[in-house]
């Protein structure tokens, strides 16, 4: 509404329109009073879901998604569960396993139209729905970045001929009672590193709503998916042989490049003896890391040292790993950032100069190893600033937080 103020008789003379009295006043100086709506206050963010018992928490994901899941009737589904994995790491742990044997036992209890079978090659093949899930350590706003409260546990199930989300579920749990130490070929994978695979598989869960199309990535790599699952599992249970007859499988498949499967090779190898043969998985292993930028490795030291953890070295000596990774580099003339990580326990100021004395010994080991590398490498300590899991527990569930990354550069 526009309030005049009157500046003499000829302001808003009589008969003139609406149109001409806002001119003449304009002209004569008398700007209208424009009356301006109050701001509105922005909407408070909803709060965050209260944490919950581990097993609260999953049976309130687990009905959500198996009582909103659509079923033919008269007809039983068949339902095969992709490993759930941290919502960052793609890592499988002793908890994500609980998880998934709550979720069987749950499903076969209350939810008889639904055939759960184990996630292998042969049951992908029956195009069956699959459950995928993440469980995350992650702040009081859900983040997962600084001081860790809690874990977002995510549940999806999707439809594979409709190519869609069905149904989903969320919940929080709390951090106490929850193991999660790394299964045993994610506890001795010396190779990290941002996978597609595991990415789609994330994403799958985390970024999609019902309804929504999965991503092409994990579509594709879904029967990949199974035989790294059967090998895993091979693994976990000391059947070395047939874990490497998986994981060269798997790497003949059109969706065989990952990280999973190098790290794979070279473990099972490393097992049953084959040092050479692990000693080239493991230039695999870092050649994929050289083509995606980056490689973490965990190459462990003793608390407050630049000097190796030897204890931790039940899965290969750090100095062939250091080796490949130096001979590689040299190879293609790259130049690398090398960056030493901690856990955020103790002094962040410590943590942060011990870091760097830890890269920079390992930036001397590179260039002792391959010379050609003197002036292509520069050492970075950053502490705890870029931890990947967070809980500062300093054992085998946070090793990866403890990780020398090894990252290429555009120039050196």
């Amino acid at each position: 509404m526009l309030n005049w103020r009157r500046c003499g008789p000829s302001a808003g003379p009589e008969g003139f329109s609406w149109l001409a009295v806002a001119v003449v006043a304009v002209l004569a100086g008398c700007a209208p009073a424009i009356r301006t709506p109050p701001p509105v206050a922005a909407a408070a963010p909803p709060p965050a879901p209260t944490p919950l018992p581990l097993a609260q928490a999953v049976l309130n994901a687990a009905n959500a998604v198996l009582s909103g899941a659509p079923v033919a009737p008269g007809q039983r589904q068949v339902v095969v569960i992709d490993p759930l994995v941290n919502g960052v790491t793609g890592e499988q742990s002793l908890a994500t396993q609980q998880i998934q044997d709550q979720i069987v036992a749950l499903a076969r209890q209350r939810y008889p139209q639904f055939d759960i079978q184990a996630f292998s090659a042969a049951a992908v093949s029956k195009g069956p729905d699959v459950m995928v899930g993440t469980f995350t350590p992650v702040n009081a706003q859900g983040q997962t970045a600084g001081t860790r409260e809690g874990y977002r546990f995510c549940l999806v199930m999707v439809d594979l001929h409709a190519g869609k989300t069905v149904a989903k579920g969320v919940a929080r749990a709390r951090l106490e009672g929850v193991d999660t130490t790394p299964v045993g070929f994610f506890r001795d994978s010396p190779g990290w590193t941002n996978d597609a695979s595991i990415k789609s598989y994330i994403d799958t869960c985390q970024a999609t709503k019902v309804g929504d199309p999965i991503s092409q990535t994990y579509l594709n790599g879904i029967l990949t998916a199974s035989i790294i699952s059967e090998a895993i599992s091979a693994y976990d249970a000391s059947r070395y042989r047939d874990a490497l007859d998986l994981y060269t499988t798997a790497e003949k498949t059109p969706a065989g490049n990952q990280l999973r499967v190098y790290n794979g090779l070279y473990l099972t190898n490393w097992k049953l003896g084959n040092h050479d043969q692990a000693e080239v998985a493991f230039g695999r292993v870092v050649d994929y890391g050289l083509d995606n930028s980056a490689l973490g490795v965990k190459i462990l030291f003793r608390p407050g040292s630049t000097s190796f953890d030897t204890a931790q070295e039940t899965t290969g000596p750090y100095a062939m790993w250091l080796r490949q990774i130096a001979t590689h580099s040299a190879e293609r003339n790259a130049c690398l950032q090398v960056t030493g990580n901690s856990s955020p326990t103790g002094s962040a100021a410590l943590n942060d100069q011990l870091s760097q004395l830890r890269a920079e010994y390992v930036k001397s080991r590179l260039e002792t190893d391959a010379p050609a590398l003197h002036g292509r490498v520069i050492a970075t300590g950053i502490g705890s600033k870029n931890n990947l899991v967070g809980t500062g527990a300093d054992d085998l569930s946070d090793s990866l937080d403890r990780r020398v990354e090894f990252k290429v550069i555009p120039t050196c």
